[in-house]
């Protein structure tokens, strides 16, 4: 059964919409993280909070099916398969680089910004369609991504330090 929303076709589509663009960025995200965790010998705690986002986004994405199901549709198989390969482009865009992995901490943190923005928006167009059910599951989805951000500006000094430190002993520097 579909939730009955108040609100104008116009609205209940662009929300949908938004809820699909956000289920396939979940899924840009796990990709894009995945093939930089793999990588990261050198940066133990940050590959450890990088696997616990992972597990994350995988939530973030499971509540977007259930907010999709609410409203008796589904995610978009084709957005969801071209923003996986498009993380795993962004992802190996960097690898050749020395500094891996200062380019992909800034990449991540612009990431998540763009995914705080997202969910904010997102929670706006759930209050406008009368989707109440929805502000909470988007609201705890936001809070995962303000708080990943956080941790990445947070390390950003301590990540930039150790790549520097490891450069100049000549040793493998950017993983």
């Amino acid at each position: 059964m579909a939730l009955t929303l108040n609100a104008s076709d116009t609205a209940i589509t662009i929300y949908t919409t938004g809820l699909r663009n956000a289920h396939a960025l979940e899924n840009q995200a796990i990709e894009l993280l995945e093939r930089q965790v793999g990588r990261l010998e050198n940066y133990p705690e940050m590959s450890a909070r990088m696997q616990q986002h992972i597990e994350e986004s995988r939530a973030q994405a499971k509540r977007l099916d259930e907010l999709l199901a609410a409203l008796d549709t589904s995610a978009s198989a084709l957005k969801d398969a071209a923003l996986s390969f498009m993380g795993n482009m962004a992802a190996l865009a960097h690898a050749p680089a020395t500094d891996e992995v200062i380019k992909n901490t800034f990449a991540n943190y612009a990431f998540e910004h763009y995914e705080i923005a997202t969910y904010r928006s997102l929670i706006m167009l759930a209050e406008t369609v009368g989707h109440a059910d929805a502000i909470r599951l988007l609201g705890q989805s936001l809070s995962e991504e303000e708080a990943m951000a956080r941790w990445i500006d947070e390390h950003l000094k301590d990540t930039t330090l150790r790549y520097l430190r490891r450069s100049e002993s000549g040793e493998k520097a950017g993983l």
